[in-house]
């Protein structure tokens, strides 16, 4: 007796290209967040633990961070001792870049994020056995259908049809 069987599984979201793209781009926010983040991080050791300013990579970083720390340099003092800076005003700038970064990244997920709407799963089922004197075909059809108003609610329908042949041999 030889039985073959084949199953083929189709699915529809109508939604998933605008969640990619918004994910994407929530992705991105956090990947320059995360940048700035570690940029800011470097200038407050290196003025911390008082790293030469005449070498050209603290220079570099200084000057790319300059227009970041800026608007909070007047904050609060720098205590200093020995070449040795204490930023708070580097520290303040973190913080509130990390909840800007954070709020635009909710905005963004709020705004153009799309439910999962209507979800259609086709799958067809084809056996075939075939012992010495008959042939049995069994088709069987499964479409179901996922509707979700909310995240956490689903409708699901399901409708299922099979269909069975006996054929004889012609001997």
């Amino acid at each position: 007796m030889t039985e073959y069987k084949e199953v083929n599984t189709t699915r529809h979201d109508s939604g998933q290209a605008g969640r990619e793209t918004t994910f994407k781009a929530t992705q991105l926010i956090w990947l320059l967040l995360g940048i700035l983040e570690t940029m800011l991080a470097l200038r407050f050791i290196f003025k911390l633990i008082g790293v030469n300013a005449a070498n050209t990579f603290a220079t570099f970083l200084y000057s790319l961070t300059d227009f970041f720390v800026a608007p909070f340099a007047t904050l609060t003092g720098a205590p200093a001792a020995g070449g040795m800076v204490f930023e708070f005003s580097t520290l303040i700038a973190m913080i509130v870049y990390a909840l800007i970064g954070w709020g635009l990244e909710r905005l963004i997920y709020v705004l153009f994020y799309k439910t999962r709407g209507t979800v259609s799963t086709r799958q067809t089922t084809v056996a075939e056995q075939t012992p010495d004197l008959s042939v049995r075909e069994a088709v069987s059809t499964t479409q179901t259908t996922v509707a979700d108003q909310t995240p956490d609610v689903s409708v699901r329908e399901s409708q299922t049809t099979t269909t069975t042949t006996d054929n004889d041999p012609i001997l």
